[in-house]
């Protein structure tokens, strides 16, 4: 499938065939194709957490509101904005510095430069911090979704749910959000999906001030 293909055929699946189930090789090529994703300075603030078991989706299913996909779908992703990539000696920011400095991307000289960028981009408050990791964390939850349906696979994103139960049932640390949960499976057989909603046109959206 090219891209219109992808977007014109992604839909929200309520309701997941529970008898059919996403391989870990299926898992592992969703998740690697989204991780191509771009973001800020290439920090890639982003994590999922993986429920695959009924009793780890059973502990979900009363905190997202009761929503029964929770438990129908065979993977649910708690996707996660690490706050902290952002700041110097987080692991992933001193990997992506060495990896800069190996690919000849930056210079060593360029180490305070870089630092200060991203100070004063994505940690001068806490909510620029937030910002940061939500906004990047977001575009990865989003290519989750068109990665998914690339691979013939269904997915709903779920906004419904408690942040803070959700963030202690399951010990997230926090430097972490969760933007969304993600119910990722196969439509369940002969359901008949509604008519596609309602999207703003051209004109709608093109706006000035």
């Amino acid at each position: 499938m090219n891209f219109e293909q992808i977007a014109k055929k992604r839909r929200a699946i309520n309701f997941f065939d529970e008898k059919k189930q996403v391989s870990e090789e299926q898992l592992k090529q969703l998740v690697e194709l989204a991780a191509k994703t771009p973001s800020s300075f290439n920090l890639q603030p982003w994590n999922l957490m993986v429920l695959k078991s009924p009793e780890e989706k059973q502990k979900l299913k009363p905190l997202a509101w009761d929503q029964p996909k929770v438990v129908e779908a065979p993977v649910v992703l708690i996707v996660l904005a690490d706050k902290a990539t952002s700041s110097k000696g987080h692991p992933v920011f001193e990997k992506n510095w060495d990896q800069m400095l190996a690919s000849k991307a930056m210079k060593a000289e360029q180490r305070e430069w870089f630092e200060n960028a991203t100070q004063s981009l994505y940690n001068w408050s806490p909510d620029a911090n937030l910002a940061f990791a939500v906004k990047n964390a977001g575009f990865f939850a989003m290519s989750l979704m068109y990665a998914a349906t690339s691979l013939g696979l269904e997915s709903h994103p779920m906004d419904g749910f408690d942040h803070e139960a959700v963030r202690r049932e399951f010990k997230i640390p926090d430097n972490f959000w969760i933007p969304a949960l993600l119910a990722v499976g196969y439509k369940k057989p002969d359901m008949e999906l509604a008519p596609p909603k309602w999207r703003k046109t051209y004109d709608e959206i093109l706006i000035s001030f």
